[in-house]
């Protein structure tokens, strides 16, 4: 699937759209992506601020889907932990950028080249548009070559 067809369609995806979130952006070659969460009466929490839940969810598949795509359908690609740091309330809209490195895709199938599982950290602030950090995420992702391509 091409990645502006992706792009629209994940935008009508239930937890995104219900929530304010939004895909703004998807690199053509699945490397970069740039998520948008709004603020708004109904997805914010007690104290008025982002809802922690949000700010994980706006986050939660990129690093697994910039991953599966660059490596192709020769590895299992999951995700395994992952983990939110919240810095500050976040009383704005706040955004997330994936950019995935050519050099880590390199990274990632050299380790896994053998067959063995690879488990690899990424990470992602969720800032406002004035940059300042409200979350850090950090994902763990799973990678394996698959038995027919070994």
């Amino acid at each position: 699937m091409r990645a502006s067809t992706f792009r629209r369609l994940f935008n009508l995806w239930p937890p995104f759209l219900c929530n304010s979130m939004r895909l703004q952006m998807l690199s053509d070659d699945w490397r970069e992506a740039r998520v948008v969460l709004r603020l708004r009466p109904w997805n914010r929490n007690y104290v008025k601020s982002q809802f922690g839940g949000n700010l994980f969810a706006m986050t939660d598949p990129f690093w697994m889907l910039l991953v599966m795509h660059q490596l192709g359908n020769d590895y299992f690609v999951w995700d395994k932990a992952g983990a939110i740091d919240f810095v500050a309330p976040g009383r704005e809209d706040v955004y997330a950028h994936f950019k995935l490195e050519p050099a880590v895709v390199d990274e990632l199938r050299a380790a896994a080249a053998n067959g063995e599982k690879v488990l690899r950290w990424f990470e992602t602030d969720v800032v406002t548009a004035n940059g300042n950090v409200i979350a850090r995420v950090r994902k763990q992702i799973y990678v394996r070559l698959k038995p027919k391509a070994r």
